[in-house]
């Protein structure tokens, strides 16, 4: 088995399985310290249901100064609904605490940051049926399948 193949098994259906819950509560706890030499960061949003924090790992991808999250899984995941019941409110773990606004990228100006987050974002890229080398036109026939959201640090 690839490690695409792993990957894509560890999300089968667009959900983490119970080994790909566990590792992301790793990766969240690692991701938090800043430590790593990787986009990286812990994004912490208030649970829709619990009103819990809930962390995850996330890949930060960077264009143009500025930064952005992209929902490798498409529009149904948890983050993203968390994300928009939580008013975009939401706190980056990363050597500290940064509340941020997660502003929601339209469509028609997703495709470069879905392309740069499929550059620097290993793992995530496998989710997504475009090469990373592929040119932005290629990346504008599934953006409407991906949310993307511009990271807006929050004093």
């Amino acid at each position: 088995m690839s490690t695409a193949d792993f990957t894509r098994w560890l999300y089968r259906g667009g959900r983490p399985n119970a080994l790909a819950r566990a590792l992301n509560a790793v990766w969240a706890r690692v991701f938090a310290t800043g430590r790593t030499p990787w986009p990286v960061a812990t994004l912490e949003v208030k649970g829709r249901r619990s009103g819990k924090p809930v962390r995850l790992p996330v890949v930060i991808a960077d264009l143009d100064g500025e930064r952005y999250l992209v929902s490798m899984l498409g529009e149904d995941t948890n983050w993203v609904r968390n994300v928009r019941a939580a008013g975009h409110r939401a706190v980056l773990l990363q050597r500290g605490r940064t509340p941020v606004r997660l502003d929601e990228v339209p469509v028609d100006r997703r495709a470069p940051v879905i392309k740069r987050y499929c550059e620097v974002a290993t793992s995530g890229r496998v989710h997504i049926p475009v090469d990373p080398g592929a040119p932005v036109a290629e990346f504008e026939a599934v953006a409407p399948r991906y949310p993307v959201f511009r990271i807006v640090p929050v004093s």
